[in-house]
């Protein structure tokens, strides 16, 4: 694959992969799961499955076994044909999801702030 197709995929691939983990870390949709995970990667006896239920309440976490599993549905490999191809592709690909994660909260963030304002500024006009 020419290195232009290799970094077309890395940007579009890695959109799939923040979308899944923020929607699965984050959204209302998996809050009960979510929930259950929490409660159990807290008090869970043993620490191996305290972080096993941890891997889905971080998007962090998370977006690693997403992109593993795009790995392999893909055969996606950045830079070299081998195996390397895969550990860069896979390292690639969580950083730049999570790049798009953190920009997508930005954003959430600034219009949840803007909602507050303006229905602040409602009420003192109501007044």
């Amino acid at each position: 694959m020419e290195m232009y197709t290799q970094i077309q995929w890395l940007f579009l691939l890695a959109l799939p992969i923040a979308c899944i983990s923020w929607t699965v870390t984050h959204e209302e949709i998996f809050r009960e799961p979510r929930e259950y995970c929490v409660n159990r990667s807290q008090n869970d006896q043993t620490l191996v499955r305290r972080k096993f239920y941890y891997l889905f309440t971080c998007e962090y976490c998370f977006s690693h076994y997403i992109t593993i599993f795009f790995l392999f549905l893909t055969d996606f490999k950045l830079l070299m044909p081998d195996w390397r191809g895969y550990l860069v592709a896979g390292f690639a690909l969580v950083w730049l999801a999570n790049l798009y994660m953190n920009i997508y909260a930005l954003i959430r963030q600034a219009i949840k702030k803007e909602k507050t304002e303006i229905k602040i500024l409602e009420k003192k006009t109501e007044k």
